[in-house]
């Protein structure tokens, strides 16, 4: 006689179930728009630094609330910043509120390369994303990304 299990659907196998989506879509988006990466000047990871600087008011931030925000440890991002900074697109400058701090800003050069790669960029997220999904979708992926962050 053969017994039939009944799969019991939990709150958590639904967690896991959606966590291992979201991770293998972000896995594959990645990996795709590296790939179609418009430019050889600055990496995937640069343009990432150069954009959250390009963010932000003055175009500049503390190294330490950069961080959080990039895929890289904090030895990491601070050799990137070094990098960047040898290359005239940031700028290193002390924090005058915190001694112990620096502060990352985005030079008129690096600026010109973010935008210029930016644009070519866009249209590559838009194809792999955009693409994909209707706009009523991308709004509520988008919502549900900003919660899940929050």
């Amino acid at each position: 006689m053969r017994v039939h299990r009944v799969a019991v659907v939990t709150d958590k196998t639904l967690a896991i179930d959606a966590w291992e989506s979201l991770f293998r879509a972000q896995v594959s988006v990645l990996r795709q728009l590296s790939a179609e990466f418009p430019t050889a000047e600055i990496s995937f990871t640069e343009y990432d630094v150069l954009f959250n600087l390009s963010r932000q008011p003055e175009r500049r931030m503390r190294i330490r609330d950069l961080i959080p925000h990039l895929l890289l440890s904090q030895p990491s991002v601070s050799r990137m910043i070094d990098r960047l900074a040898g290359r005239g697109l940031v700028e290193k400058q002390p924090d005058p509120s915190d001694a112990r701090g620096t502060i990352v800003a985005l030079t008129d050069e690096g600026y010109r390369l973010f935008k210029r790669v930016a644009v070519v960029h866009a249209e590559s997220i838009s194809r792999r994303v955009g693409g994909s999904l209707t706009p009523e979708e991308l709004v509520q992926l988008t919502a549900l990304c900003d919660r899940l962050r929050g």
